[in-house]
């Protein structure tokens, strides 16, 4: 308010100031009569002196002031504020321009050389204040009980307080302008780079973080670390640290850890788990708690939790228990835990209740797995049971004798057993002494004083017990001494045995000894006799038993101590079978079917097959082999004879195709014929189109290429008939029978148009691949027409017709018939039809249809024939098609 009156006095003052010297200005204009646009700048300098001294608002009412002085005094009177002349009205304008404008800024230029003079104060004053600040903050810095450091962004230290600097054992000059790492272990420099490195990022951010720092001595100090980066001189970043140290801290926190972490390990050691209760209904479960109970950790628990996982059958019980706790009470009980896989737990719990300081009741306890010793208890009886029915099944009782008090300290109810008591009844020692048989008292009494006296080792001894209906049992006794501190037998432990049946078998084992070696040599007699025989080698692989080898021709004093490669004769002639063969028996492997060839006393081959496995003794050691060999001289004579029987049925099945090509020799030369008849025409109709006047070029090509195909079909006829005529062997490949059929039937076609026979084909389409040789299913197939057409010589009271049929059978095979109407087949020949040298011919050899069903066996199917209704006979044959 002082402030407003005083500016307004000075406002005043301006004013009125300035209209005195205005008024002055005014008269000397008017005294020297000067023209109007001086007088006007004469206002205009006086208006912006003023301005200098005053205000804004004083200068522009002066302003104000002078216009109406100049419209009013230094114009006509008859025109009293009127300004007609143009150049004058510019003049006032201008003037009233320029006064406002340069009064505004000269006022404005005023205002800022006063904030300037009160920024600069300030500045003055900041900075003294400034530097009482810095001495304050570097006595702090200094003598603050806290570790500072100054690093720049290289992490080198600018500067350290003394206190810190002490505190690692060093002087501030020691660590001024030395990395910071210095202070950090090996181990943690990473982290601080990256500590220092995270507050570089973001400016003015503060972090905090734990670490050691090793001291110049080489000990340890955990501290605190809040660091944050400024700007300092030329915008350069430093991170300013203050360090607290909480070594004690850690120390304690980690204690902590440790006490806790060895509590956990406790806890899931003992299976036990600890958990609190308050009557806010709060519950507090331990690590191994959740474990037991199979929750997650996350899940807040309460006692629902409990009854959750409990058994059914247990439930009420743990709900009454948590009734009387509600009351107070301190409780102790088992239950059970039906987990969610099906598995069962028993818990024993244990909580003990507490008051608050405001009277609540807490509770305090812990839950332990007691599933392994229940489990454990339930094996125990088991395991006592299993004993008691063992001891009772094998007749053998325990006990324990009491040296000082002279009776038993222990006896199994199968030792009153054994003796004749009921188990249940007590018995004393004389009882037992009056049934042990007299003549064998003193000798039991004997034995068990030396026991007493050695007090080391075992000792057995053989006794009989006399029932009163007069039966003897005979009792193995088995014992030894148990040692008290001072060295000397305090006690007996022993069993009883029933072995009297084992005594009656002693008696019949000499007999079954006798038995056993009289069948020992029955069983030699037999081996001997076989055509089978036993062999053994030794670790070199040379025969050191060879039962029967003299019987195969082979003398067995020549056989013993040789390997079986030197008594082969084969051994150079197959090489590789030795090598693999000498390959096994190294590796002490088992072998099975090894075949090779030898020379009997005779002179005459001889083949053997053996099998062998290797035998060590009780350390592991590799001692031999031993097997079984046989004399399959026979089988191998009947292989060898079956191999020529099948090469003289080949031959004999080449012989037939070619004797049944001497038999289509006229449709062959027919089939020809044919294509080169064809030939010879298209050849003179080409001539005769080249040779004319104007040669008919697309007419001879035309005849050129009708050639060709036929020279491919008389090519195709010859390959057909050379394929039949050539001996090979048997080629098993992939075919479509369709395709056979169809190469088949061009060779018999002359046949049948010779024989007037009408061939009819009734071909499935898509019929699965077979495995076959195509030349002898071929065969099979023209032997099976050409025997059609010749059953249908003699018909003449109806069409000869052929069929020829290809379809699938039930069995998923490719099925082929060949169908006539000739006269059929007798039943008395049916039977016999397919047999090797069985004609109905007169011509015939008989070999025909015998040589077919060899085929089509080979083949893996089977030629047969079919009833039909009517006249004539049905050949078919399935073949297993390709998998």
């Amino acid at each position: 308010m002082f402030n407003q009156l005083t500016a307004l006095e000075r406002s005043g003052t301006q004013f009125i100031v300035g209209s005195i010297t205005l008024a002055a200005v005014t008269l000397a204009s008017l005294y020297i009569n000067s023209p109007f646009a001086a007088t006007a700048f004469a206002y205009l300098v006086v208006i912006l002196l003023f301005s200098l001294m005053g205000s804004f608002i004083v200068s522009l009412v002066l302003s104000i002031v002078s216009v109406a002085s100049l419209a009013y005094v230094f114009t006509p009177p008859s025109l009293s504020f009127r300004i007609d002349d143009p150049r004058d009205l510019v003049v006032v304008v201008a003037f009233l321009s320029a006064s406002i404008v340069g009064t505004h800024l000269i006022g404005k230029v005023r205002h800022q050389r006063e904030v300037a003079r009160e920024t600069a104060a300030k500045l003055r004053h900041s900075a003294a204040d400034l530097h009482n600040r810095e001495k304050l903050w570097r006595a702090i810095f200094e003598h603050n009980p806290a570790m500072y450091f100054m690093v720049d962004e290289a992490g080198t230290v600018l500067n350290v307080n003394t206190f810190g600097a002490t505190q690692l054992g060093y002087t501030p000059a020691e660590l001024i302008g030395v990395s910071v790492l210095k202070v950090f272990p090996e181990d943690d420099r990473e982290v601080v780079r990256k500590c220092i490195g995270s507050c570089l990022t973001d400016i003015g951010q503060s972090r905090t973080w734990d670490i050691q720092k090793v001291r110049k001595d080489g000990s340890v100090l955990w501290v605190r670390e809040n660091a944050k980066a400024m700007l300092w001189a030329d915008d350069k970043p430093i991170v300013l640290i203050a360090c607290e140290d909480i070594t004690e801290q850690k120390r304690t926190e980690l204690a902590l850890q440790r006490s806790e972490a060895h509590l956990a390990q406790a806890q899931e050691l003992s299976h036990t788990g600890s958990f609190g209760w308050n009557a806010a209904d709060e519950v507090f479960w331990s690590k191994e708690n959740f474990r037991i109970f199979e929750y997650d950790p996350d899940i807040k628990p309460t006692p629902q939790h409990v009854l959750d996982r409990t058994h059914p059958d247990d439930k009420a019980s743990v709900q009454e228990t948590l009734d009387r706790a509600a009351r107070g009470e301190d409780f102790e009980h088992e239950y059970r835990l039906l987990m969610p896989d099906g598995s069962i737990k028993h818990i024993h719990a244990r909580a003990r209740a507490t008051r608050t300081a405001s009277g609540d009741i807490e509770f305090v306890g812990a839950a332990t797995d007691i599933t392994a010793a229940k489990q454990t208890e339930r094996r125990l009886l088991r395991s006592e049971a299993y004993l008691a029915d063992a001891q009772q099944l094998s007749r053998t009782g325990t006990w324990s004798w009491d040296c000082h008090r002279r009776c038993f300290a222990y006896r199994s109810a199968e030792v009153s057993r054994l003796f004749g008591f009921d188990p249940e009844e007590p018995v004393t020692l004389e009882a037992i002494r009056s049934r042990i048989h007299p003549d064998d008292l003193p000798l039991q009494q004997e034995v068990q004083r030396q026991a007493i006296e050695q007090k080391a080792g075992n000792f057995e001894y053989d006794f009989r017990i006399c029932h009163p209906d007069g039966a003897i049992r005979h009792i193995h006794a088995v014992a030894h001494a148990v040692l008290g501190s001072d060295g000397a037998t305090v006690e007996l432990i022993g069993t009883h045995m029933d072995v009297t049946e084992q005594h009656a078998a002693r008696e019949k084992l000499e007999n079954t000894l006798a038995a056993l070696r009289e069948s020992e040599q029955r069983f030699r007699d037999y081996a001997e006799t076989a055509s089978d025989w036993l062999w053994e080698t030794g670790p070199d692989h040379r025969l050191t038993l060879s039962e029967h080898t003299s019987a195969t021709g082979l003398l067995g004093t020549g056989a013993i101590g040789r390997p079986r490669w030197e008594i082969a004769c084969d051994f150079e002639e197959e090489p590789e079978k030795w090598r693999q063969h000498q390959a096994t028996v190294n590796a002490h492997l088992p072998f099975r079917d090894l075949i090779y060839r030898a020379i009997s006393a005779t002179g005459s081959a001889i083949y053997f097959q053996t099998s062998g496995k290797p035998f060590f003794d009780e350390n592991g050691s590799f001692r031999g082999y031993r097997g079984v060999a046989t004399d399959i001289t026979a089988k191998i004579r009947a292989d060898q004879a079956e191999q020529e029987l099948r090469k003289s049925q080949a031959d004999l099945a080449h012989v037939t195709r070619v004797t049944t090509l001497g038999e289509l020799t006229a449709s062959i030369a027919h089939e020809v014929n044919q294509p080169l008849a064809a030939i010879i025409s298209n050849g003179d109709a080409c001539l005769g189109w080249i040779r004319r006047e104007i040669p008919d070029i697309p007419a001879a090509l035309r005849s050129v290429e009708w050639i060709i195909e036929d020279a491919v079909r008389a090519s195709e006829v010859i390959r057909r008939v050379r394929t039949l005529a050539k001996k090979g062997d048997i080629e098993m490949v992939p075919l479509d029978v369709n395709e056979v059929v169809n190469e088949a039937i061009a060779l018999v076609t002359r046949e049948l148009v010779n024989h007037q026979v009408t061939l009819r084909t009734g071909l499935a389409l898509a019929l699965p691949t077979v495995l076959g040789d195509r030349v002898q299913l071929q065969q099979v197939i023209i032997n099976l027409v050409m025997n059609g057409i010749e059953a249908m010589q003699e018909v003449d009271d109806r069409a000869r017709e052929l069929v020829i049929e290809s379809s699938m059978d039930s069995k998923g095979r490719v099925q082929l018939s060949v169908t006539d109407c000739g006269v059929g087949i007798a039943e008395d020949d049916r039977i016999r039809i397919l047999d090797p040298f069985f004609t109905t011919k007169s011509t015939g050899l008989g070999m025909g249809l015998s040589i077919c069903r060899s085929i089509v066996e080979a083949h893996g199917g089977r030629l047969s024939i079919v009833r039909k209704q009517g006249p004539g006979a049905t050949f078919q044959f399935a073949l297993p098609v390709v998998s």
